[in-house]
């Protein structure tokens, strides 16, 4: 009996591993924000399930998923105009706008995607919203951890 309680105490950690980690992107002060989370629902799983939150306080936020992605996370983010935004994940490509929290994946590669904004990744162990500032300033726009 108590070695089937402690059996069942070891295991329970193993059980409890959901790993999740938000990072943001604000705009305006941070009423408008993007928000990426990427989540591992165990410490076994392969890639990271990821999610867009799309955020203009107090009108609206929506959460949105985006595929499944590898154990390196990358999304870059374009500004097309104040308030939307283009999305490249991979060879995914999506469209997000703050005024009504709308989200949209592309069918095709947009010819301009706009001006470079930043990306989500890691970067030193973090994962976080690297601005395109910090990233000219720092590493190259292609190096990542």
């Amino acid at each position: 009996m108590k070695l089937r309680l402690l059996l069942i105490l070891f295991m329970l950690p193993l059980l409890a591993g959901c790993e999740i980690e938000p990072a943001s992107l604000l705009i305006d002060g941070g009423n408008h924000s993007l928000t990426l989370e990427r989540k591992k629902a165990y410490f076994w799983s392969s890639g990271w399930e990821l999610d867009l939150v799309v955020a203009r306080y107090p009108d609206c936020q929506r959460r949105y998923p985006l595929k499944k992605s590898g154990e390196k996370v990358r999304v870059d983010v374009y500004r097309v105009k104040p308030g939307v935004f283009i999305i490249n994940q991979a060879n995914r490509w999506y469209i997000a706008e703050t005024k009504d929290c709308r989200f949209q994946q592309y069918e095709e590669e947009p010819p301009e995607p706009g001006e470079f904004v930043g990306s989500f990744r890691v970067k030193n162990g973090t994962f976080s919203f690297l601005p395109y500032e910090d990233e000219k300033n720092g590493k190259s726009k292609d190096a990542a951890d």
